[in-house]
């Protein structure tokens, strides 16, 4: 006799530990990172998180490479900016918490207009159509002042209107704050995005399109409603950070912008989940910390954009998850010593090309201020061969380490993994 009974899935501990962790990370980060630089940062962390994470559905999830993803954060911030405007003017009242919903709005419609006509081509076509649509939008930025502020853009004030429990965002934490919830909200559904049909059908779209189509599907409608979500969650970034900066310009649609989502998405990680989580804290480190260190920080990102993409194209989180998967099996303390090796070597590298490339920069640029360069507490002279010999021996040191170090990793790597292969076909077996 067939039973009437309800039986429910059990509960997913790992996952509900995971999203306990990363909601904990988020009210307990500004307690521990007080000053407002801080907040301020992880405040752009938050947005960044967003963006990344809605590039990446359409990156690493559905296989489209974008060069215009800005188009819609950006128009969705510029959306935002107009509403806290008539907000501040009273002629829209509607509370401060929610413009960035109408930022998401925006980011929405310009999907629905845009992404019909760029999702009916896939490849290198639809990368192609992104990058013109890109480049129109931040051309038109400039030439329709009464949209789009000019050069100067659009600035608006944040403390305004009802202010709830006394809440007027004027205090970078409580804006933090407001960022984090959205963040998470954001996150989870995005989550919860690739474990719907649709999500599955973009991940076979992505895969093999020939496939989906014969088993009856449109591609391009999978595509085009992938896109439409996309864009919904980058317009929500674009508000936030309406609010975060209360100034929205042209360069928020600019190309730049929209290589930088792809090359951070990248280099966190397209193939898993939480890669642009890391991609999007990248961002900010590089843009705001990285960028006051040294004038040559482009060309270190482009370094390590290069590298990544010759040995580690799966980006940061490909290499979490090989080594946990070698941690799983109890192998990681073996591999320690080799990676605190490759790490020392490694730096050793990096502290002699850094010192060739500030030199080589200082000439180029800063010659008028004297010979002398400030390089990690010493003073580095551009005139004096020694100092060029010094650094080139240094990184030719280094490299020679490396290689011999890199040789033994490759090693013990090929017989951890010859390990766990001949582990998991013993439990299989089992």
């Amino acid at each position: 006799m067939r039973s009437n009974t309800y039986q429910f899935k059990p509960l997913n501990v790992g996952r509900f530990v995971v999203w306990s962790g990363f909601a904990l990370v988020l009210a307990v980060a500004p307690l521990v990172f007080t000053s407002s630089l801080s907040q301020t940062m992880l405040s752009q962390m938050g947005v960044a998180i967003i963006v990344c994470l809605s590039y990446n559905m359409l990156l690493g999830q559905g296989g489209m490479l974008s060069f215009g993803h800005a188009v819609h954060s950006g128009l969705g911030a510029f959306l935002a900016i107009h509403v806290l405007t008539l907000v501040d003017a009273g002629k829209l009242h509607v509370p401060v918490s929610l413009i960035p919903l109408a930022g998401g709005l925006g980011g929405l419609a310009f999907a629905v207009l845009l992404g019909w006509v760029t999702t009916k081509k896939s490849g290198t076509t639809f990368a192609m159509i992104t990058l013109g649509i890109g480049e129109l939008v931040a051309a038109m930025s400039l030439m329709f002042p009464g949209v789009f502020g000019g050069e100067g853009g659009i600035s608006g004030d944040r403390v305004t209107g009802a202010h709830p429990l006394g809440i007027t965002f004027g205090p970078q934490i409580q804006l933090y704050y407001l960022i984090a919830i959205y963040t998470f909200i954001c996150t989870a559904l995005m989550f919860a995005f690739t474990r719907t049909p649709l999500g599955r059908m973009l991940n076979a779209v992505r895969d093999n399109p020939e496939r989906v189509e014969f088993v009856g599907y449109d591609t391009q409608k999978v595509r085009y409603f992938a896109f439409l979500v996309a864009g919904f969650f980058a317009g929500i970034s674009g508000g936030l950070a309406a609010l975060n900066f209360e100034l929205v310009t042209s360069e928020v649609v600019s190309g730049y912008r929209s290589g930088a989502y792809l090359l951070f998405t990248f280099l966190g990680g397209a193939t898993f989940f939480f890669g642009p989580i890391i991609g999007g804290i990248l961002m900010v480190l590089a843009t705001v910390v990285l960028s006051e260190l040294t004038r040559a920080w482009l060309l270190y990102l482009g370094l390590a954009f290069l590298f990544m993409v010759m040995y580690a194209p799966g980006g940061i989180a490909s290499l979490i998850m090989m080594n946990v998967r070698v941690a799983s099996f109890g192998k990681l303390r073996q591999l320690l010593v080799h990676y605190l090796a490759l790490a020392a070597t490694a730096f050793v590298i990096l502290v002699g090309a850094a010192a060739l490339i500030e030199m080589v920069y200082h000439v180029q640029l800063n010659a008028g201020q004297g010979p002398g360069v400030a390089f990690m507490g010493a003073t580095l002279n551009v005139n004096a061969l020694g100092s060029w010999l010094g650094a080139g021996l240094v990184m030719g040191v280094g490299i020679v380490l490396f290689e011999l170090t890199r040789r033994q990793f490759a090693r013990k790597w090929s017989a951890v993994q010859e390990y766990i292969e001949n582990e998991t076909r013993r439990r299989e077996a089992l």
